[in-house]
């Protein structure tokens, strides 16, 4: 994590900032998961256990009156540098709010919203910016991976139930990975695996290329709405295995029935903290009452980012009780 920071993040700040993080005792950045930029307020460091608010001298402070505080020229200036000083050649990013970096490193921001017929057209006249760390963690699906196979050649229908920054895609990346590898140790053929990256966190693509190891048979359609995304795999690159990330809507279900009627394998992961809490959204309730997810992952951060709190089967019975991945 500091080699991440140091390489690719401290190079594309403003000035001061590379100034500041330059001094940050390296056991702090080794825990840090978000860079946060916000224009007239303090310069935070959000941790895997907390925040560290940052003085002028990279010290951690309590009093915010300490802290150094973010300019507009500071946010500015790492904007320029993020995009090559080419803001507006990224429209796309713009209207979703985020761009990747290299290393697969991913920056959202708020600003001034513009819209045309209630859609998003543009954010401008950047207020806040989140960089948030990419954390690919090799093996970090090994004490789950076995449990959610079902032979040498297929795996249970899986879904992923976490609240936000619990793990679960890294937990998603490292499944894809070995899966699409193959596990040898356990005679498990590599499966042909199709990735539906819509917000570019699994792969990380940045200019295309995936910065995220994914396995040798995997295909990635990266910043693809998922519901689209999925059918436009099934009819053109034939996957066992479909991987996608956050579903919640009509269409992401009406297309995971589509998949799995197509004789596909579904992974996938939603936001929230149980079961239960998931089968009260509309949406998900009729999905899930069908029973064809077989095996639900929960995870925490009870015990640090990446805890599983369990994992059950269909009928909801305990496979297995808690474990930190990674």
């Amino acid at each position: 994590m500091v080699n991440k920071i140091q390489k690719d993040i401290i190079p594309i700040l403003a000035t001061k900032l590379r100034e500041i993080l330059k001094q940050v005792d390296t056991k702090i950045l080794r825990v840090t998961e978000e860079v946060r930029l916000r224009i007239n307020q303090p310069l935070i460091l959000n941790l895997n256990n907390g925040e560290a608010i940052l003085t002028e001298r990279g010290k951690i402070t309590s009093n915010p009156k300490q802290a150094y505080q973010i300019t507009q020229r500071d946010l500015k200036d790492t904007m320029n540098l993020m995009t090559q000083n080419s803001l507006y050649a990224l429209e796309e990013e713009l209207r979703q709010g985020y761009l990747t970096l290299e290393g697969g490193h991913r920056v959202g921001f708020v600003g001034r919203v513009i819209t045309n017929s209630e859609k998003i057209e543009l954010i401008k006249e950047f207020t806040g910016l989140n960089i948030r760390i990419a954390k690919e963690v090799i093996g970090a699906a090994d004490s789950v991976i076995k449990k959610i196979i079902k032979n040498k050649d297929m795996i249970y229908n899986t879904l992923i139930i976490s609240p936000p920054q619990c793990g679960k895609t890294t937990l998603l990346r490292d499944l894809t990975r070995q899966l699409s590898n193959g596990l040898p140790s356990i005679d498990l053929s590599g499966l042909k695996i199709g990735v539906v990256d819509e917000r570019g966190e699994i792969g990380g693509n940045y200019q295309g290329i995936a910065q995220n190891q994914l396995g040798i048979r995997t295909d990635i359609l990266a910043n693809c709405p998922k519901s689209e995304g999925m059918l436009l795999l099934i009819r053109s690159m034939s996957p066992e295995v479909i991987v996608t990330d956050e579903i919640g809507s009509h269409k992401d279900v009406q297309a995971i029935l589509e998949a799995i009627n197509a004789g596909v394998k579904i992974i996938a992961s939603v936001h929230g903290s149980d079961l239960a809490e998931i089968k009260r959204r509309p949406a998900l309730k009729g999905l899930l009452n069908q029973k064809l997810f077989r095996r639900f992952i929960i995870l925490s951060r009870r015990s640090g980012p990446g805890t599983v709190e369990k994992i059950l089967g269909e009928n909801k019975e305990r496979i297995r009780g808690r474990r930190r991945i990674g």
